[in-house]
Parts: structure tokens; C-alpha cells; sequence
């Protein structure tokens, strides 16, 4: 059990215990550090809070944060297609339809799965026995390029850059409809569904910030090609901003409808570009991922 003492100083006045701790220790998330509440592994002035509790200057908090565990997950020999390898990370290409970590319903098969077999222990262990090396995530149906650490250190640097939005992502997506302008962003926060706890929604209430800025590659009869990048990295981000300004990403199961579910499988979604500063050397690396064979056919079947 690895032990840490805080003191909150006066700019955090009034603020939420999971907000502080998300900030001020870079490997939790508000989530995690809810749940180190529920396990009774933080304390502030010596008694339990509640997952709500805002903070006083002063205040001293204690995090108990538990040993990463062994990991559960198994090696598989599942082929990789690797774009880019050194002794810190790799950058993988991810067909659509491999889930990214094991997840109830899908304990084999995923990049995880095939990340331990070809790399052995050399991942990092920051997110625990399930997600090993695993510094963001893309949807399961979703296809593109994926960062993941192969070390502690590695994994620090990389989620800095994360949060400081200094790490681009950029993704094509055809999406339903005519998208009238030819560039825009959609500023607007996403949370948990009120209604449906498996789905995101913009929401005023328990949300996170979320920025995309989009811009039209081109226009078919009924949908739209466009380049989306990610200024925030909120769960389903795209998928969610765009059926909130009335252009669902084609094929997307949960979002879209049944009128856009097309023969497509899932959603037409791919992230194709990827840059970010090296951890180590400090260079900028720059990695594009060509259109995968489901979305250029299903842009020629728009054409005709």
C-alpha cells in the first residue's frame, strides 16, 4: 500500500474531493478516486468523507493507493498490426471490433489480450490488472491508432499531455446528413445518461468538459465525410456531439437510430492521426493510419 499525505491549499477552497485528487495526483481519475472513497482508502483530517465532500484550506487528506495486482488478463496470440515500436511505447493500429481491455462479457480477444503476449511484462501498470500500457482508449467499433506505454514512466508523460490537450487526435467519421457549415465545434459538456447508465449524453449535471472541432471532407446525398479532432477525451466524445447537433455517425448502434444503422456493423468511425511528444527523447511524432477497407467502401457505395 503506497501512502500520501496532502494539504489543501486556499485555490481549492470549496472544491470536490474527487476534482482535487484527480488534479493533484495525475494517475487517478474522479472515478477512481470515488472508488478509493468507497474502499475506505482515503481519509481527510482522520475521518472517512463522503464521495461529495468539498474541501477547506487546510484540510489533510490521506490516500492509501492499493499495489497494482497481478494482472488477470491473459497473453493471446492475437497478429498486431504495429505502426510504431520502441523501448517506451508502441502505437497500434486497432481494427474495429477488437475491444481495447477485458471488460465483463469480453475477458479475451482484445488488444490487451494480444499487447501481453507480444510485449511479455513490458507494460506499464499504472491502470491496474485489466488495462496494462493502456493511455487512452478508442470504442470498440471503432478502428484506429492507439498509444500504449510500455512503462511507468512512459504512461506519466504520455496522460500529461492528455490532460493538457497538447496530444492530437484527429478522426474521419461519415455522419448522417448534410453538415451545413464547412467547419465548426461543438462546446458541450458530457456525462453519464440521466435515464440510461450505458450510454453519454450532454448534460449540465455530474459532466466533464468536452470540445470537438469538425470540418467536411465531403458531401454525399444524405450523409457527410468528415475530419473530427478531439480537443477533450471524453467516453463516446464524437459519437455523442455529433447526434447532439443532429448528424449521428453512420452505423453507430447506440446514438444513431435505427433510420442510420446502415449494413455497416457498427459505427463508420476511424482515428487516423495521431502526434504527441515523445516521452524520452522529446521529439515530436507524427503517425497516420490509412481509411480501413469497411469505410472507403461503404464512401464508394455513397458515391454512386
Amino acid at each position: 500500500m503506497n501512502e500520501m499525505t496532502l494539504t489543501v491549499t486556499q485555490e481549492y477552497d470549496s472544491v470536490r474531493i474527487d476534482k482535487f485528487l484527480a488534479e493533484a495526483i495525475e494517475t487517478l481519475t474522479r472515478s477512481a478516486v470515488q472508488k478509493l472513497i468507497e474502499n475506505d482508502n482515503i481519509s481527510v483530517n482522520g475521518k472517512l468523507p463522503a464521495k461529495n465532500l468539498k474541501l477547506k484550506t487546510g484540510d489533510e487528506i490521506t490516500v492509501c493507493l492499493p499495489e497494482p495486482e497481478v494482472c488477470e488478463a491473459l497473453p493471446e496470440n492475437i497478429p498486431l498490426n504495429i505502426v510504431y515500436e520502441d523501448d517506451d511505447l508502441l502505437v497500434v493500429n486497432k481494427p474495429r471490433g477488437m475491444v481495447v481491455h477485458p471488460a465483463a462479457g469480453n475477458y479475451t480477444g482484445t488488444l490487451v489480450n494480444a499487447l501481453l503476449y507480444h510485449c511479455g511484462e513490458s507494460l506499464s501498470g499504472i491502470n491496474g490488472v485489466i488495462r496494462p500500457g493502456i493511455v487512452h482508449r478508442i470504442d470498440k467499433d471503432t478502428s484506429g491508432l492507439l498509444i500504449v506505454a510500455k512503462n511507468d514512466f512512459a504512461h506519466n508523460l504520455l496522460a500529461e499531455q492528455i490532460k493538457v490537450h497538447s496530444f492530437t487526435r484527429k478522426y474521419q467519421a461519415v455522419v448522417a446528413g448534410n453538415v451545413k457549415d464547412d467547419s465548426g465545434t461543438v462546446n458541450a459538456p458530457i456525462g453519464r445518461h440521466p435515464a440510461d447508465r450505458k450510454k453519454m449524453a450532454v448534460t449540465a449535471k455530474n459532466s466533464r468538459e468536452a470540445i470537438t472541432h469538425y470540418k467536411v471532407l465531403a458531401r454525399y446525398k444524405g450523409y457527410t465525410h468528415v475530419e473530427l479532432t478531439l480537443e477533450t477525451g471524453r467516453t463516446h466524445q464524437i459519437r455523442v456531439h455529433m447526434a447532439y447537433i443532429g448528424h449521428p455517425v453512420a452505423g453507430d448502434p447506440v446514438y444513431s437510430g435505427k433510420k442510420y444503422l446502415t449494413k455497416l456493423n457498427g459505427q463508420c468511425l476511424h482515428a487516423y492521426y495521431i502526434s504527441f511528444v515523445h516521452p524520452r527523447t522529446k521529439q515530436t511524432l507524427t503517425f497516420s493510419a490509412p481509411l480501413p477497407d469497411y469505410f472507403t467502401e461503404f464512401l464508394e457505395s455513397l458515391s454512386h
